[in-house]
């Protein structure tokens, strides 16, 4: 029952909304939080930011700015228009006079950014200065960790703990106790969740699909190919990430810290489930496996890392797929690995329109690692970086991206900052 409540809640934390890209949203918030402690007018902030945070907000438009893009905008739209008490939706109910607020002060050009020299790939640290009082507020590890508050150099809260042990042991996750999980929940224990995640990243994809954002990958590809399920399941998460990447102000539910992810998870497999008729308790169930494949995928490799986000989503939407076609644990591993070896080598450069291409990838490399299962193809022991049973492929990744890419991270930075 201990394992039971654990998987439930890991579920509960990570599936939760958000408003725009989450790497601004978390400086927004950040801010907001700090301009609340400072209690009085902002003259001036200075901010430090982790590289992965510059190479994430560097290229995305933060919703409810009238199309404002980077680090200032996302500081500026938390403290003249922001509330913390929503947290990652802290500007969802920005007004004309909050953007007219952020552009005036834009115009002071009173804040001063730098980098971060942390080893956490998520960090941030915000100093809100005022005529009489300072105030500071640092968020690391994960987008709403808050580990430190300070006004006038007195500390307020503290937090040395690691962002994951405040949370389930995400330890418990492998890929045959997440199928046992999805075949053994209690559907009321997980409906308002999935169902939420269901219609928001729904919405936003129809959205996506009816108007111009960005580069309207997933309009192109239904656009070019035809609606084949296998090209509308790509198409469709293509287009959440269309919309939220060019500032759409719907919200999303995330998965691992991440809407692009969340809405890669997701939006395949409920697509499937729509061509395929399926009842709303195996889709609810394909969903399970979906994101909580996604997660363990996520959990060895981190938050943020130069290997692209999408690829674990796409791999969790393949197996998601599989379950939902009736597939076992042993042809939804073998749906895992495949899809791990297509796709394992994609680079994450920053959140941008073009993570919609990166997504129908992503979600291809999903369908073709499940097609190659149900017809008894898979890639073996020793091809790359396949090896042996499933948990140790995923071990190989871990380690490939948190370990291996570290300097691959770096040098994506610096070339982003000199552009």
């Amino acid at each position: 029952m201990e394992e039971y409540n654990a998987l439930i809640n890991i579920l509960k934390d990570e599936l939760v909304p958000a408003m725009g890209c989450t790497e601004p949203i978390a400086l927004a918030y950040c801010a907001s939080l700090c301009a609340k402690v400072l209690d009085e007018e902002v003259i001036q902030v200075k901010a430090c930011v982790s590289g992965n945070i510059i190479k994430n907000v560097k290229s995305v438009i933060v919703p409810n700015t009238g199309g404002l893009k980077g680090i200032e905008a996302s500081i500026a739209a938390g403290i003249c228009a922001g509330d913390s008490d929503l947290v990652l939706e802290v500007i969802s109910k920005v007004d004309e006079q909050g953007r007219t607020r952020m552009r005036e002060f834009l115009k002071r050009d009173c804040i001063e950014v730098t980098p971060f020299k942390t080893r956490e790939a998520l960090d941030i640290k915000i100093e809100c200065i005022g005529e009489h009082h300072c105030s500071t507020v640092r968020i690391s590890q994960s987008h709403t960790h808050v580990v430190l508050i300070e006004r006038d150099g007195s500390i307020l809260f503290e937090d040395h703990t690691k962002e994951k042990k405040k949370k389930s042991d995400y330890s418990i996750l492998s890929v045959e106790k997440i199928v046992e999980f999805a075949n053994e929940v209690k559907i009321e224990d997980v409906k308002e969740v999935l169902e939420r995640q269901i219609r928001y990243n729904m919405r936003i994809a129809e959205e996506g699909l009816k108007n111009s954002y960005g580069a309207n990958v997933g309009k192109l590809l239904l656009d070019i190919y035809g609606d084949d399920v296998k090209i509308k399941a790509r198409a469709y998460a293509a287009a959440g990430s269309d919309a939220r990447m060019s500032g759409c102000e719907m919200p999303v539910i995330i998965n691992s810290g991440s809407g692009n992810q969340g809405m890669t998870a997701s939006l395949p497999v409920i697509i499937y489930a729509k061509e395929m008729k399926a009842s709303e308790e195996l889709l609810y169930r394909s969903l399970v496996v979906s994101n909580l494949i996604t997660i363990h995928l996520k959990s060895g490799i981190g938050r943020l890392s130069a290997y692209c986000g999408a690829v674990s989503a796409g791999c969790g939407a393949g197996c998601g797929i599989a379950y939902l076609n009736g597939g076992n644990y042993e042809l939804i591993a073998h749906t895992l690995v495949n899809a791990i070896a297509i796709a394992s080598g994609i680079v994450c450069d920053g959140a941008k329109p073009s993570c919609a291409s990166k997504i129908a990838v992503a979600v291809d490399a999903g369908i073709i690692g499940y097609y190659m299962a149900i017809k008894g193809q898979e890639f073996k022991d020793g091809e790359g970086l396949v090896i042996k049973g499933v948990e140790n492929t995923i071990r190989n990744i871990s380690r490939l991206s948190s370990k291996g890419m570290k300097k691959t991270d770096q040098e994506i930075i610096d070339m982003m900052c000199k552009c």
